[in-house]
Parts: structure tokens; C-alpha cells; sequence
């Protein structure tokens, strides 16, 4: 179902406590002054003064996340649909390599924003420098990864330039003649879904999920423009302080990244049943998923949900255990490499987007498929350390069986 909604201007920021035409009072007047710049008549936006499609490329000690290459890869596309510049935005400190990286993945022209205030994400820093690089270049369409710091600037920015954001999007697409962006995204509990316009503000803005896109290709030697936007920012006007960095591992990130998952559903039966399932997963070195009933149920964290309210993961091998494969599973999962799925109703919907499917009792298959995957892994460890032990060294032979586990 298709559903145009239009975005709603931003009711303007209640007048700070202090009295009028006071110092407390004189921020939210300037930040009025600086959005109507852009606008015309009537207090709406010059649509004809907005051109261009820009990207939020997210990066963390200097490596862009995956999501700003998917962002890259939708963003070209609806670029060239529109005849304009692919533009990203990058902001941290020391990150002038992943801006040349961004070029290469497409981008005409990246705006940079380097700053030591700017090294670790913070929301007041980054909304502070990149709200203002928006403002002055005016992208008609701007997307965000919808990851914990898109979701987080976005709404920030959004609100600031009192312009519409549709969050979560799955697909995106655009009209060349209205130039409007059809942002579309699950609604009615996930079971339709909606496309969301934003008919009279600018920029259109739109965060993505993770894994829904295709990844731009790196191509290597193309030309671009990076431009650098003046930052304009003291660490002492700032609300927080970075006191450190805990680098703790992510079950989500790890999810998300894998290979290889293995995931399960009601068909187990019974939480102690998933053991089966890590067991599996330990085998072949994959990463435990899971189906919204189960995490419902309090079978397993939510850390490990696949699907529309979990994560969107594109693994090279995706093992569906007991999972019937409603939609709002399968669009986490279907674009995997490969899919194997495994249920004893013939009729499951999870055998639509499977390439090997077995029907039967996942109690008998499960083992017997873990001792077979076991024996040939095994076999396969072998002959690498064979043929490493031909070069020498207990070291490579080592490295030569993990090798082979890992590709197999």
C-alpha cells in the first residue's frame, strides 16, 4: 500500500525563560533567521535553490561504517536518476582518507568537517557542524544510516532545519519529473508498506537500515572534488566530554558482519533445544540468530534478532532452523548469498526465498548436517595442513587449517 503522507513543518522552538529580546531568548531567534534564509514567501523552502543528493558518511576511529557505502550505492543511483552530484558529508578528525575513499565510491563531491572535537560522536558536536555545511549546499535529498548514530543526529538535524524525516527505510526511490524522493519503510505492524513524501520542505530527509542496499564498488583512481568546511567549534561550549573509550565487542556489530548465521525459530520447541543451534553455529564458525517469536518469548536476547524489528544481516551462508519465514523475518535476511532452510511444513514461507530447502524434523536433520559439515571441515583442515606442511613450519600448518575452516 502506498501511503503520501506529506512531512509536516517543525513547530518552531518555544521562547526560551528570560523575558523577551533577552540574551536567553536571542539562540532560538538567530536559529529562526538562519532556517528562513532558504525560504521563500510564506515561510516555505525555495525548492529550485536545493539541488543534489547527500550522504551522512559515518565513520568511527577513521573507518567508515558499511552503511555509508550502501548509502553510496542507493545514493548514486537516485543521483543519476535526478541529473546530480552524489555528495557526502564527512565529519571526525583525521578522516580526510575516508573522504578520498568516499570519492572513490561514487561521491562527485565530499564535504569535509576535520576537527579533534570531532574525533569520538557526540551529538551536539556533530549536529553543530554539519547542520550549517547543509544549510549552505542545500541537497535536496539527505540520508542517514539508521544505525545508533544516524537515528540519533538525524532527528537533530531534521528538527533544526524543520524539515521532514522518514526513519528506517527499506527502499528508496525517486520521481526525476516531481523530483520528490519516495521514502518507504514498513507500516500497520510491519505487514504493508508506506510511502512517505516530503512534498514541501527541503532537504528530504530519510535514514536507511543497514544491509538493505547494495554496497558501492571502490573505484580506484576516480576523480572527485573535497571540499573543506570551516569548523567552528570550542570544547569548552560543549555539554559533554569524552572521558575515554571502552571498546567492548558487539553481538550486534558481530551479528551483523558474519559470514555465516544460523538462526532459529519456534520449531525448537523449547529454549534448552537451542543449544543445538550454538552448537551448530560453533561448528561451521557462524553467529546466532534469531526469530522475533523467540526473542518474544524470552528464548534468546534481542541481540541476535533477525528481521524487520532486529537486525538486517547479508551473510554468505544464512541457515533457517524452524523459522516458517514471515515477511517480517525474510526481509532481514533474503538478500544472503546462499539460504538454507530446514521445516517440517512443506508449505512454510521461508522456502520462497530459500535456494536449498529441506523439509523434515529439524531435530534429525540439524545433527546429521552438523556431523557431515563437521567431517568434511575437518577433512578440508586437513589437506590445507598437508599442503602447508610441504612448505614447512607448524605455524603455517596451523594458520593453513584455519584458513580452511574459514573458506569452506
Amino acid at each position: 500500500m502506498s501511503e503520501g503522507a506529506m512531512a509536516k513543518q517543525a513547530p518552531a522552538a518555544a521562547p526560551a525563560a528570560g523575558g523577551r529580546g533577552g540574551a536567553a531568548g536571542a539562540a532560538p531567534a538567530a536559529a529562526q533567521r538562519r532556517s528562513a534564509a532558504a525560504r521563500g514567501p510564506g515561510g516555505t523552502p525555495d525548492l529550485e535553490a536545493y539541488r543534489g543528493v547527500g550522504i551522512f558518511i559515518e565513520q568511527h576511529g577513521g573507518q567508515a561504517a558499511p552503511v555509508a557505502w550502501e548509502l553510496a550505492g542507493i545514493g548514486r543511483v537516485l543521483a543519476d536518476k535526478l541529473g546530480v552530484e552524489l555528495i557526502g558529508f564527512v565529519a571526525g578528525h583525521q578522516v580526510e582518507a575516508v573522504a578520498r575513499e568516499a570519492v572513490e565510491r561514487g561521491c562527485d563531491r565530499v564535504i569535509l568537517m576535520d576537527h579533534p572535537a570531532l574525533a569520538v560522536y557526540r551529538n551536539e558536536a556533530y549536529s553543530r557542524v554539519l547542520t550549517p555545511a547543509i544549510r549552505q549546499v542545500k541537497p535536496e535529498i539527505f540520508l542517514l544510516g539508521a544505525t545508533s548514530t544516524g537515528r540519533d543526529l538525524a532527528g537533530t538535524i531534521a528538527t533544526t532545519l524543520q524539515t521532514g524525516l522518514t526513519a528506517d527505510c527499506t527502499q528508496l526511490d525517486v520521481d526525476p519529473e516531481t523530483r520528490l524522493l519516495d521514502a518507504i519503510r514498513p507500516a500497520f505492524l510491519e505487514k504493508q508498506l508506506a510511502v512517505i513524501l516530503c512534498k514541501k520542505h527541503r532537504p528530504q530527509m530519510a535514514t536507511v537500515r543497514p544491509k538493505m542496499m547494495e554496497p558501492a564498488p571502490r573505484q580506484p583512481g576516480r576523480s572527485g572534488e573535497i571540499v573543506r568546511f570551516p569548523v567552528d567549534l570550542d570544547e569548552r561550549s560543549l555539554r559533554t566530554q569524552v572521558l575515554g573509550v571502552i571498546d567492548e565487542p558487539d553481538p550486534q556489530a558481530q551479528l551483523e558482519r558474519a559470514d555465516v548465521v544460523v538462526a532459529g525459530g519456534r520449531g525448537f520447541q523449547d529454549p534448552k533445544n537451542l543449544k543445538l543451534l550454538f552448537d551448530f553455529a560453533e561448528v561451521v564458525g557462524g553467529v546466532v540468530g534469531a526469530s522475533r517469536a523467540i526473542v518474544d518469548a524470552g528464548w534468546i536476547g534481542r541481540e541476535h534478532q533477525v528481521g524487520q524489528t532486529g537486525l538486517t544481516v547479508r551473510p554468505k551462508v544464512y541457515f533457517a532452523f524452524g523459522i516458517s519465514g514471515a515477511i517480517q523475518h525474510t526481509v532481514g535476511m533474503q538478500n544472503a548469498e546462499l539460504i538454507v532452510a530446514v521445516n517440517k511444513d512443506p508449505q512454510a514461507p521461508i522456502f520462497k526465498v530459500a535456494d536449498f530447502g529441506v523439509v523434515g524434523d529439524l531435530f534429525q536433520i540439524l545433527p546429521a548436517l552438523q556431523e557431515e559439515l563437521a567431517r568434511r571441515l575437518d577433512q578440508l583442515a586437513d589437506e590445507a595442513s598437508a599442503s602447508a606442511g610441504a612448505a614447512g613450519g607448524g605455524e603455517a600448518q596451523e594458520g593453513a587449517a584455519a584458513a580452511a575452516r574459514a573458506g569452506a
